[in-house]
């Protein structure tokens, strides 16, 4: 029998090798500009290839529902009470979304001055 919770929670936890996909890339960026710029071309050239796209492409996909979900999941992950009485779920969640949204936006505005 098919349930759509179960779905997602195998979908989320499975998530986590797609993040650790990206911090491997990352880590490996930052070592081929250590290495020089002949490294880092030659790296460049490496992400530039299809099947490398196709694999950050769905890495990006699983990395949104992963974070999406635990943004939702953080009101049960942490409670915060604020003079005695505790916040709503919504604003909790909202909060991380709005962090979400001031930090991309910046981020956004910091590559195009460049």
């Amino acid at each position: 029998m098919f349930k759509w919770a179960h779905t997602k929670f195998i979908l989320r936890e499975l998530s986590s090798v797609f993040v650790a996909w990206f911090v491997v890339i990352t880590l490996l960026q930052i070592r081929a500009l250590s290495e020089g710029n002949e490294a880092y071309a030659q790296f460049q050239q490496w992400l530039a290839k299809p099947a490398v796209v196709a694999a950050n492409l769905i890495s990006f996909c699983f990395v949104l529902l992963h974070t999406i979900t635990w943004f939702n999941l953080a009101p049960r992950a942490m409670v915060v009470h604020v003079r005695g009485k505790r916040l709503p779920d919504a604003v909790i969640a909202a909060s991380n979304y709005l962090g979400w949204l001031v930090i991309s936006i910046g981020l956004i505005w910091f590559l195009r001055e460049r």
